[in-house]
């Protein structure tokens, strides 16, 4: 409210930009939800992908520079990634706390935890 009336904006007195008010999406009632457990379980399958091609080529490969660098960056991208997307997956109950723990927890040492809870909890969600 101003001096001279109520406020209003470039959207309109409502808020939105064609005028009309809506209502809040009721929580959790997302149309095409882009966090989903298939979605997260192929990303920590080929985040294990990734790790396992870095310690391919620090170990047996001799080390070649540009690639361990590349993997290596991707490798901790990746982790840093699944692990914030992993916490907001369990607030939004997509996943449950014990995969996000393997994921942001173990997933800096090695996915392999990670990505093998996805299949596990996968196998226990078809029975």
């Amino acid at each position: 409210m101003t001096a001279t009336g109520p406020r209003t904006s470039a959207a309109g007195p409502t808020g939105e930009a064609d005028g009309v008010a809506r209502p809040p999406p009721a929580r959790g009632s997302v149309a095409h939800p882009i966090v989903t457990f298939s979605r997260l379980k192929w990303a920590s399958l080929t985040h294990s992908c990734i790790y396992l091609a870095l310690l391919y080529a620090a170990f047996v490969g001799g080390k070649p520079e540009p690639v361990t660098f590349v993997l290596g960056l991707a490798h901790g991208l990746l982790w840093i990634g699944m692990s914030l997307v992993c916490l907001a997956a369990v607030r939004a109950r997509v996943i449950p706390l014990r995969v996000a723990v393997a994921v942001a927890v173990l997933g800096g040492l090695g996915p392999f935890v990670g990505s093998f809870e996805f299949v596990r909890e996968g196998r226990r969600r078809r029975r």
